[in-house]
């Protein structure tokens, strides 16, 4: 058997630690005024609406539009864009052809307090039409409640030429820069171009050098940034002393595009939750007792594969939280629902299973005689198929649901579009849980194990599961 190296089980075990905490705690720092939020914790989980409540919304076209059906699913379409890019997975949305509206139901924002319904659909019913042009000559302006001059409503020149429209825009996204002269961060939203685009801002900075280029959306001035140099990438950045929400809900709102009318909210209400947060309550502390509970077995019953075992589970617990959370950056957090959570027990359930399957065939092992070294390497090497084989067929489970439940993709040409987000939350943290079982339940436990072998003092069949007075 191929020996695994004496530290491998303190670098492996001092990793998953690192990870349950701030996947747990998040890392967070200030500058200035502004939180900053560098790794994601369980406290920026967004819950569904089964758990801490929602808005329900009716969206009607202003102005008296009587919308097409091809125009109301266009809107339905942005305005689910919208949501998904803001990690709103738990959600309904429906065209009402005959009444001209659409309904939306959503679950609060996770640092949502005053539960105000019209500030949470405000982001949803923008019109979000950005547009660059030349000058910043403008009707009126007003201040806004931070003290901050709001300018509003092009005017002359800069009513009439426009250098850039949100369909030049391939992609947008929030950035964090820092000032070359102050040393002062700030936030700002990045913008790709498509290649008409760039060639368009690229001929209007040429010719511009010296002069203004004013960014707005819909009628409100973002900025008025100078023209320093020709700009010929097909990038560029929108300023505007942003916060990290604002600059993230902006890009979002470029990035889903403009809805094809105005709308207007017909009516709004409050969701109170089925279950509310005593349940909520109830249920974390129940899996408590419930790990430490399952813990103090696995320790008992196997000895040291137990107390890997322990250490395992952690750590798919904290991987399935940190991929809920947003805790990697090529990841979205999603929303955390009661089938979410189902799908989280399910997933640990099955990390327990593997871990005793490999522990027991390890005891068995070394109860027919063999060797420490051996009965691992046997024990290891048969129960790798049949932990392999029960989550291979759990996780093609797991990508069905999503595909079928999620937001609009492939598989939608086949089942139709769903948007039952609460069946897509348990698809998605079955998935995460059985990714983390491969990672933590097969993998670290078996690195782990071989670790402690390789010490002197452990290199007892007794500890690893062995009748007593075996050695």
């Amino acid at each position: 058997m191929k020996r695994v190296k004496k530290p491998v089980f303190f670098v492996v075990a001092l990793l998953i630690l690192a990870l349950v905490v701030t996947s747990l705690f998040g890392v967070y720092g200030q500058h200035g005024d502004f939180k900053v939020t560098y790794i994601k914790g369980a406290g920026d989980i967004r819950w569904g609406i089964d758990i801490r409540g929602g808005v329900e919304a009716t969206f009607s076209p202003a102005d008296g539009v009587e919308a097409t059906t091809e125009q109301l699913e266009a809107a339905k379409e942005i305005i689910e864009t919208r949501m998904v890019s803001q990690s709103i997975t738990d959600y309904e949305i429906y065209t009402d052809p005959t009444n001209n509206r659409i309904i939306v139901r959503f679950p609060w924002r996770s640092d949502e307090q005053d539960y105000d319904p019209e500030a949470a659909i405000d982001e949803l019913a923008a019109t979000a039409q950005l547009t660059f042009r030349q000058g910043m000559e403008y009707e009126t302006s007003e201040y806004a409640e931070d003290g901050s001059i709001v300018y509003r409503t092009p005017s002359g020149t800069t009513a009439e030429n426009i250098i850039l429209e949100g369909s030049d825009v391939v992609t947008a996204e929030p950035r964090m820069t820092q000032d070359e002269t102050t040393g002062e961060y700030q936030y700002v939203v990045a913008l790709t171009l498509s290649d008409e685009g760039a060639q368009k801002f690229a001929q209007a900075t040429t010719a511009m050098v010296g002069e203004t280029i004013s960014i707005w959306m819909d009628d409100v001035m973002l900025s008025a940034p100078t023209v320093k140099q020709a700009i010929t990438n097909g990038e560029c950045v929108i300023t505007g002393d942003f916060t990290s929400e604002e600059a993230t809900q902006l890009a979002a709102r470029i990035q889903a595009g403009a809805l094809p009318f105005a709308l207007q909210v017909s009516s709004f209400s409050s969701m109170p939750p089925t279950l509310g947060a005593q349940a909520l309550d109830a249920m974390l502390l129940a899996g408590i007792i419930a790990f430490v509970v399952i813990s103090l077995l696995m320790i008992v019953i196997f000895r040291l594969p137990g107390v890997v075992a322990v250490i395992s589970l952690a750590g798919q617990v904290g991987l399935c939280m940190a991929a809920i959370s947003g805790f990697f950056p090529f990841l979205n957090s999603y929303t955390m629902t009661l089938p979410g959570l189902a799908g989280i027990v399910l997933s640990i359930g099955m990390g327990v299973d593997a871990n005793v399957i490999s522990a027991s065939r390890i005891r068995e092992e070394l109860r027919n005689g063999k060797t420490l070294d051996g009965a691992l390497k046997l024990g290891f090497s048969e129960s790798f198929w049949a932990i392999f084989d029960g989550n291979i067929t759990t996780l093609i489970v797991a990508v069905m649901l999503m595909g079928v439940f999620g937001p609009s993709n492939i598989l939608s040409i086949i089942f139709g579009e769903s948007t039952t987000g609460a069946i897509f939350s348990f698809g998605f943290t079955l998935l995460v849980g059985i990714i983390g079982n491969f990672i933590m339940g097969m993998t670290a436990t078996r690195l782990m194990t071989l670790s402690l072998a390789g010490f002197k003092g452990l290199h007892k069949k007794w500890l690893f599961g062995g009748a007593r007075g075996d050695e």
